[in-house]
Order: C-alpha cells, then sequence, then structure tokens
C-alpha cells in the first residue's frame, strides 16, 4: 500500500473512532444479523435493529475495528520489509508508527467503553508488540501523544503504570487473563523478553522456566517460534551482562550451535547447500521477516557467546589429562575455531571479532592474561552494548580470575606448594580473592590440594588414577556415547518429528523452526585423571534447563 494511502487510511479510521465514542447511539458489530439498505440513511430515531422489532435507539452497522487495526499494522509492517533500512526512506516511514500507535491506543479505549474483551485482548497485544522491545525512552516519546487527548486515553497507560516497565508488565498481567491461548503465550515471551531488556535475568529465568513454554513451543505457530528464539537470545545477553558467563553460554549455545541464527531470528534467510526454496516459501519466509529496527544484533550476540565459551573452555581444557577427553567440547563451534585457529602457522593481527577472540584464547591458555584482557576489551562491538564500560570492567576481572583457573589447572603438576601472595601478583588479585577462588577449587573437586593459610600456600597433591579408575571412566565414556546413539536411532525410526509426550522416557525429538532435533543432543565429555571428579554427560536440553538455573521436570528444553 502506498504511504499516502496508508496515512489517508489511518485519518479515516481515527475519525471513524472518535465518531463512535462521541456518539455511542452507532454501533460498528460483525454480529449483525440482519440485512439493511446500505444506501438509504438511517437514524437513532428511526432504526430497529434487533430481532423483535423493538426500538433501542442505537444504528447497527456491520464491520470490524479490530480487523482494520489490524490491516493497518500489517500494512505497515510490510511496507518496512520493502524499503531500504539504510535509508532515509526507512527513518521517514519509521516515524509514522506514532500515528499508528495512537490509532491502536483509541480503538483499545473504544473496546473498553463498548466492553468487548475479546477486540480489546487482540488491539492490547497489537499494543504490546510495538514496545515491548524499545528502551524506555523511546516509549516515553510515544506514550506521550496519548497525553494530549486525555479524554480518549485508554485505562493501560504510561501515566498510570508509573514506568515503561511498570506498562509492559500492566498489559501483559491483562492479556494473561484472556481465554486466547496464542495471546497468553505471546504476552509472557513479551513480558520475559522486556525483563531481559531490563538486565532482570532471575526473573526472566524464572518466568520461562515456571511457564514450560521450552516444552510446547515447537508446535506453536512460527511467529510465536521466531518471537521465542528473539527471547532467548535476549536473556543470553541480559545474563552475559549480569556477569553469569556460564549461564549465558548455555543458554546461547542453544541458538548458535545450529549455524542458522539469521534464520532462527527472522533477520535473513539462510542459504542451504543442497535444498532450494520454491517461489512460493521464499515469498512466505520473507513476509516473516523482522523489520530492521527490531533486529537484535547478531555480531554482538555471536561476540558475547564465543567470549564466554572462552571462559568456560579454557580452563576446562587446561583440566584435562587427556587427549581424548580434551575432545569432549562444552562448545563445539567454539573448539572448532580454536582449533583451526591452532592449526594455522602464522596468525597476523586480528582483523574482526572472531579473530580478537581466537587469539585472546590462545594467550589465555599460556597464561598472558593481560594480553587477553587488552584483545577482548579492544572489540569494537562492545560499545553498541548498553552499559558497554561495566561490561568491560566485568570482562577484564572474569579474564583475571579464569587466568588463574588455567594457571593452577596447567600448571599443578610441577609444584609442591604455591605461594598465594604470588598468585595475588601475578594475576592482580587481592588475596582475599585468590584465597577465594583456590578454596572453591578446591571444594568443587576441581584441584587437588589443600590450602595452608598459616604459611600462605597452596599444598598440591599427587592423586593419580589407578589402571581399574581410568579403565571405569573410559566404560562410563563408552556407555554415554552408546546411550546416545542409541536415542538418535530412536528418533529416527520414529521420523525424527516426535513430540516429547509421545516418547515412553520424555525425551523424543522436537521439531520447530522447520528442524528436527533429537532429545539427546550432543554430550559434555566425562573428565579424567586426579584434577576433577568424572562429570557425566547430560544432552542439550539439559544444559539449556541449567543454564536457566534449573532442570525442566519431565521434559527436555526444546532446541531453539
Amino acid at each position: 500500500m502506498p504511504r499516502d494511502a496508508w496515512m489517508s487510511v489511518q485519518e479515516e479510521l481515527d475519525q471513524l473512532v472518535r465518531l463512535l465514542i462521541r456518539e455511542p447511539s452507532y454501533s460498528v458489530d460483525e454480529a449483525v444479523d440482519f440485512e439493511y439498505d446500505e444506501m438509504v440513511e438511517r437514524s437513532p430515531e428511526t432504526v430497529k435493529t434487533d430481532k423483535e422489532g423493538r426500538e433501542d435507539g442505537i444504528v447497527r452497522i456491520r464491520g470490524s475495528i479490530i480487523s482494520f487495526v489490524d490491516r493497518l499494522d500489517d500494512e505497515f509492517t510490510r511496507s518496512l520489509q520493502n524499503i531500504d533500512p539504510h535509508g532515509t526512506e526507512y527513518i521517514e516511514r519509521l516515524r509514522d508508527e506514532q500515528g499508528l500507535y495512537k490509532a491502536i491506543c483509541l480503538a483499545e479505549s473504544f473496546f473498553e467503553r463498548t466492553s468487548r474483551d475479546d477486540a480489546r485482548a487482540r488491539v492490547i497485544m497489537r499494543r504490546l508488540e510495538h514496545i515491548y522491545y524499545k528502551p524506555d525512552a523511546v516509549v516515553e516519546a510515544l506514550e506521550q501523544i496519548l497525553g494530549a487527548d486525555a479524554a480518549n486515553r485508554p485505562v493501560l497507560s504510561l501515566q498510570s503504570a508509573g514506568n515503561p516497565q511498570g506498562l509492559v508488565h500492566s498489559i501483559c498481567i491483562l492479556l494473561y487473563k484472556t481465554s486466547n491461548p496464542i495471546l497468553r503465550t505471546r504476552a509472557m515471551l513479551c513480558h520475559i523478553y522486556n525483563h531481559a531488556l531490563h538486565n532482570d535475568f532471575y526473573t526472566a529465568r524464572d518466568m520461562i522456566l515456571m511457564s514450560h513454554l521450552q516444552e510446547s513451543v515447537h508446535s506453536a505457530d512460527v511467529s510465536t517460534q521466531i518471537l521465542y528464539n528473539r527471547t532467548i537470545v535476549q536473556v543470553g545477553l541480559c545474563a552475559f551482562r549480569c556477569g553469569l558467563i556460564k549461564e549465558s553460554q548455555q543458554i546461547l549455545q542453544e541458538i548458535f550451535s545450529t549455524q542458522r541464527v539469521k534464520e532462527l531470528l527472522a533477520q535473513g534467510l539462510h542459504q542451504q547447500r543442497y535444498t532450494t526454496l520454491t517461489p512460493e516459501q521464499e515469498k512466505a519466509e520473507r513476509t516473516r521477516q523482522m523489520p530492521f529496527h527490531m533486529h537484535i544484533n547478531t555480531e554482538l550476540a555471536e561476540a558475547a557467546f564465543l567470549v564466554a565459551s572462552m571462559l568456560v573452555e579454557i580452563p576446562l581444557l587446561a583440566s584435562l589429562d587427556t587427549e581424548e577427553a580434551r575432545r569432549k567440547a562444552v562448545s563445539k563451534s567454539f573448539r572448532r575455531l580454536l582449533d583451526h585457529a591452532n592449526r594455522q602457522v602464522f596468525n597476523g593481527p586480528p582483523e574482526n571479532t572472531r579473530d580478537h577472540i581466537m587469539q585472546a584464547s590462545r594467550a589465555l591458555q599460556d597464561g598472558e592474561w593481560q594480553k587477553a584482557r587488552d584483545l577482548v576489551q579492544s572489540i569494537a562491538i562492545w560499545n553498541l552494548m548498553p552499559e558497554s564500560k561495566q561490561v568491560k570492567e566485568m570482562l577484564a576481572k572474569r579474564i583475571q580470575e579464569e587466568g588463574l583457573r588455567t594457571y593452577l589447572f596447567a600448571n599443578a603438576p610441577y609444584y609442591n606448594t604455591l605461594s598465594l601472595e604470588l598468585l595475588s601478583r601475578i594475576f592482580s588479585l587481592s588475596l582475599r580473592s585468590v584465597t577465594s577462588i583456590v578454596s572453591k577449587m578446591i571444594w568443587n573437586e576441581e584441584l587437588a590440594a589443600s590450602l595452608d593459610q598459616a604459611a600462605g600456600v597452596v599444598v598440591f597433591h599427587r592423586v593419580e588414577a589407578s589402571k581399574l579408575q581410568q579403565l571405569a571412566l573410559t566404560l562410563s565414556e563408552r556407555v554415554a556415547q552408546l546411550v546416545e546413539q542409541n536415542e538418535k536411532s530412536l528418533d529416527s525410526k520414529l521420523g525424527g518429528n516426535v513430540g516429547w509426550q509421545d516418547r515412553g522416557d520424555g525425551k523424543g525429538g522436537e521439531k520447530r523452526g522447520g528442524e528436527a532435533t533429537g532429545g539427546g543432543g550432543e554430550r559434555r565429555g566425562t573428565r579424567t585423571g586426579g584434577r576433577g571428579a568424572p562429570r557425566g554427560g547430560r544432552g542439550r536440553g539439559a544444559r539449556f534447563a541449567q543454564g536457566l538455573g534449573g532442570q525442566v521436570t519431565g521434559a527436555q528444553a526444546t532446541r531453539a
């Protein structure tokens, strides 16, 4: 639809809704069960509207206000999808969102006065989809438009809620009471996204786990699955900003392990090697794409994922003794990049984000934590993250701590005792922090040592696994691999798209976003040697649930 025609429709719709609010004797309704001549003018004084022929003084007109609002919003989104986002035309078109938002709020006020709950819930969902992902300043600017028209302002407004986050909360609470399950699900995802946007990780995590969305989202429509993927990425970024590196890595792993990030977030089409899309399929995919101003920066999300993987994977690599155990990876995508970087004969200066992180990983392996810190902090993409200064400071501190852990894992066989004060000077950490980190490693049985606080040293113990223990660990690895292969075979026999409830063990494959995935997923390798306790394998869904802070009972989380 041309912009001029769209603007004309929006103005006409505003006039119609204002007229209906001002004149209660006129009503536009879909359920008009009698015929009338549209060419004949009718007035409240002469019209007969009900089946019995009684005069109630209301002129009923067949039509649907909510359908007009839906079509207007859809045309606005479609126009943004077909405009070059890097030109001035996109900015000019985006300014029309203020008028659209005002029309949506005006329709909401009309449905409140006429007590049409279903239509009101649909239009409130439209309103929520325009504000849940926006920063507070932008939401406040949108809400200021409603201040000039106080008579037609809906009940839920920024003035009544106090702040944009409170407004989103009030809207979602109202939508939770509706009978439409799709609206409830989308409201929950928008609410979680907004909490993650405001760095409220624990609330977002608890809402995901308690709602069990990861169990049922595979059966939802495609747009809801896209919203779920966007929410998961935002929760992962929220965990990263809050300094929860392990949780961030486990959550983002579910998206970045697929190698189809842009397709899952509806921010681009994935060119598959051996399959081609028909023109109809490609057209359907393009209509699902998110407008450019709603995109999540995938390069920023990838940088967060790779840095989190580095801080988790490098100490784990140093703690493993055998080459077979080192082949087991927490993040296979990160391990592939690291192995490729290690095979290079010559490494030049880093040119992109991946190069910075791979060189920082190698420096962290070699104990050069200052170099690793400088390489990570020099990545320019951090400037696009909110509170970038605090994020860089957090990363510097975590690199110091993980550098200390890596140093202890790698050099424990060569020391009998090691001074805590020396470690404090090497890694520029306080003596209390060093003592805390070492004590935690000993408590978690990651380090076979004891702490002599009187002498201020760490006393390392030589604990070598016996031949029988090594064989038992090898056997447990083989059994874990056998179980994984059996799960994959069973999934392939059942067609690869069976739901979790169709399997007796509750670990069936799930299909979401056009890709069937097995419930078993990849598994962590067990750890061998004397530095730490063996670690059993866990499926991909279990790692996702653990990344959110707890195991999901009865089913594994779906693969995004």
